[in-house]
């Protein structure tokens, strides 16, 4: 249980190894920060749940994807300024007692997301 997250970079079709992320959660325009993180080698949070079980609530979020920085650091040329910077996404958590994943599917031209389990 808790809140999850995995991002995959589909240009390379690799995981997203070192890609800077920050999670908020949300309250109308304002928004607390929870944590900042880099991405291990799988695309996902070396030290597991973003939330754990424990501390997830019910409430709204904002999971912020430094994108156009990572590509970057891949060596990907991208124009100034580039398509996809940061990939904010906002969701909502309602039963804070079930697993959220939220993967991300990203290129520098597209992403996508979905409720993962």
């Amino acid at each position: 249980m808790g809140l999850s997250t995995h991002v995959l970079d589909t240009m390379h079709g690799t995981p997203a190894a070192g890609m800077q992320v920050a999670l908020y959660e949300t309250h109308g325009e304002a928004a607390t920060l929870i944590t900042r993180l880099t991405l291990n080698a799988d695309g996902r949070n070396p030290d597991g749940l973003l939330i754990d079980h424990a501390r997830l609530r019910p409430g709204t979020y904002r999971l912020c994807f430094e994108v156009a920085a990572y590509f970057r650091a891949r060596g990907v040329e991208l124009p100034e300024p580039p398509f996809l910077d940061v990939v904010q996404l906002d969701f909502g958590i309602a039963l804070a007692d079930q697993h959220y994943h939220v993967p991300l599917l990203v290129s520098p031209w597209s992403h996508a997301t979905y409720r993962g389990s």
